[in-house]
This record gives C-alpha cells, sequence and structure tokens, in this order.
C-alpha cells in the first residue's frame, strides 16, 4: 500500500493553498496573523472612504490597521470601526481618533494620544473618532465664504477697471514720473552741496577755532581786568555829577542862582537888551559918542 494516495496528496495541495491564501489576504490588507493585537472600537458619524486594512497610527507610528466597518443602516448610531492595535499599545482615556486623507487619496487612522498617565482605555473599549479633512477639507470649509466675497471681488475688480479707464489716472501717473525726476535732480544737486561743504568744512572749522582763540582771549582780558578799581572810579564819577547836581539845583553859588533866580534872569536879559539898543545907536549915531579931529575940539 502506498503512503499516500493521489487524492491525499490533492488535499494536501489544497489545504496548504488554502493556508497560503489566507495568509497572502491578510497580508495584502496589512494583517499580521501572528502578531499580538487588541480590538478597539471607534466611532465615526462619516468614515470617508475608510475600509478594512487602512493602517492605524499613533504619532506617526503605525501600530494596526482597521479590521472591520461596522455600518449601522437605520442611522440611530454611529458607523463602529473595529481596529487591532498592538497589545503593548496604551491608549489613555481621553484619546481620539481622525481620519486623515493625504493629496494621493490615500487614507489612514490617527490616534490622538490624550495626557493621561493614570488611565487607559482597556480592549474592546470605544474611542471618539472625527474626520480631519486636511488642506482639501480647509479649502472645502472656506469655499462658502469664498462664494460670499465673489459679489464684493466683483464689485471691486469693475470700480479697479473703471480706475484704470480714467484719462487722470495715466495723467498722475505722468505728474508721478515727473516729480521722481525732480526728486532725482534734487538728489545730485544735494549732493553736490554736501561736497562742496565736506570740503569747505576744514576751512570753516580752522575759522571756528581762530574765533574761539579771540574768544578765549577776549574772556582772559575781560579776567584780567580791575573790575574792583573800575567800579569804584565809577561811583567816584556818579557822586560827583550828584554833587554837581546838588550845587545847580541850590541857590548858594551864581550857577544856581542863574538857573533857578527868575529875577537874575530877567536883570540878565534886561541888561542884554539894553547893551542890543547901544549897539543899534552907536552904529546909527556914531559921532554922538565919538569926536575925532585934527585941528581940535569943535563945539557944536
Amino acid at each position: 500500500m502506498k503512503a499516500f494516495t493521489k487524492e491525499v496528496k490533492i488535499a494536501l495541495v489544497a489545504l496548504v493553498g488554502a493556508v497560503l491564501l489566507f495568509f497572502g489576504m491578510n497580508f495584502l490588507k496589512g494583517l499580521n496573523i501572528f502578531a499580538s493585537t487588541s480590538d478597539y472600537f471607534i466611532e465615526f458619524k462619516d468614515i470617508s472612504g475608510l475600509s478594512s486594512s487602512s493602517p492605524i497610527y499613533a504619532d506617526g507610528y503605525q501600530i494596526g490597521t482597521v479590521k472591520d466597518v461596522i455600518y449601522d443602516y437605520s442611522g440611530e448610531h454611529p458607523t463602529r470601526v473595529v481596529v487591532a492595535i498592538d497589545k503593548d499599545m496604551r491608549i489613555p482615556v481621553g484619546s481620539t481618533a481622525e481620519i486623515v486623507s493625504d493629496v494621493m487619496g490615500n487614507i489612514k487612522v490617527n490616534i490622538l494620544l490624550a495626557n493621561n498617565p493614570r488611565e487607559r482605555v482597556m480592549p474592546g473599549g470605544t474611542i471618539v473618532g472625527d474626520v480631519n479633512g486636511g488642506a482639501f477639507g480647509k479649502v472645502a470649509a472656506m469655499v462658502p465664504t469664498i462664494e460670499k466675497m465673489l459679489p464684493k471681488l466683483d464689485s471691486i475688480l469693475t470700480s479697479v477697471n473703471t480706475l484704470l479707464a480714467d484719462p487722470a489716472l495715466a495723467q498722475s501717473l505722468h505728474n508721478v514720473q515727473t516729480i521722481t525726476d525732480n526728486l532725482t535732480t534734487s538728489s545730485a544737486e544735494l549732493n553736490t552741496l554736501m561736497k562742496q561743504i565736506n570740503r569747505n568744512v576744514p576751512t570753516m572749522m580752522a575759522k571756528a577755532n581762530s574765533v574761539l582763540d579771540n574768544t578765549d582771549k577776549l574772556t582772559g582780558n575781560l579776567a584780567a581786568l580791575d573790575l574792583q578799581s573800575t567800579k569804584q572810579q565809577v561811583d567816584q564819577t556818579i557822586a560827583n555829577v550828584q554833587q554837581l547836581t546838588a550845587k545847580l539845583n541850590s541857590k548858594d553859588n551864581t550857577l544856581g542862582l542863574l538857573m533857578n533866580d527868575a529875577s537874575l534872569y530877567n536883570n540878565l536879559n534886561t541888561t542884554m537888551r539894553s547893551a542890543d539898543t547901544l549897539l543899534v545907536n552907536l552904529r546909527e549915531h556914531p559921532k554922538r559918542y565919538v569926536h575925532f579931529s585934527i585941528f581940535g575940539k569943535k563945539d557944536k
């Protein structure tokens, strides 16, 4: 009797093929049959195309895969996703999960670990999940706002086109160009002036130093003056002037009488008028006062 009949060999080949098919399918799904994992549930309101064998990440490291998706057709409960996570992975209470889609359309689940070192989600527990649309989700969220802005943008563009078509704008730009040219010319002239000033700075500094030297000399001369003696002389002069003024105001002297006695002034005035009359009479009748003859005096 042969060890293996033809039928036994066929059965063994079929069995080995089934085992290889099972391991191959799980390998393609990303499931490791020999890995030690624990099952958890994640509830999502929208799984955004998540399917079995999608990877599960925590802090950028793959810690498991999606085993199954349980969809509630009644709509009364959220969709439950069964995930197989490494047994060594500790998930703190309060952790959440989010579905992330990259640019290429690949979908994965990120576990956002909470900071809770005392409590952990036990295997078979449920984790709250949400969808993170990534860059595309942010753009989609901005679409309603952009739609509201479109009429305003259209109005702004219309106003800009009207402004650009206005000939006054071209004239204003021309004026700006003219002003710019003038500023360039002014800058060149200012640079030339500054160069001239820089060339004249040594001469100006020399003159300033000379003025300062003269000022120092004048200050020294003023310091050398005997101010006390000069002040005494000025005080003496003022005292003499005051004494002279007192004498002029007094009637005890000729000048004082002349300035203060009206009768003396009137007498002098009368005397002067009499002298003036005498001189006039002498000029008109000189013979009355002067008698001169070479033959002697003759009686009238």
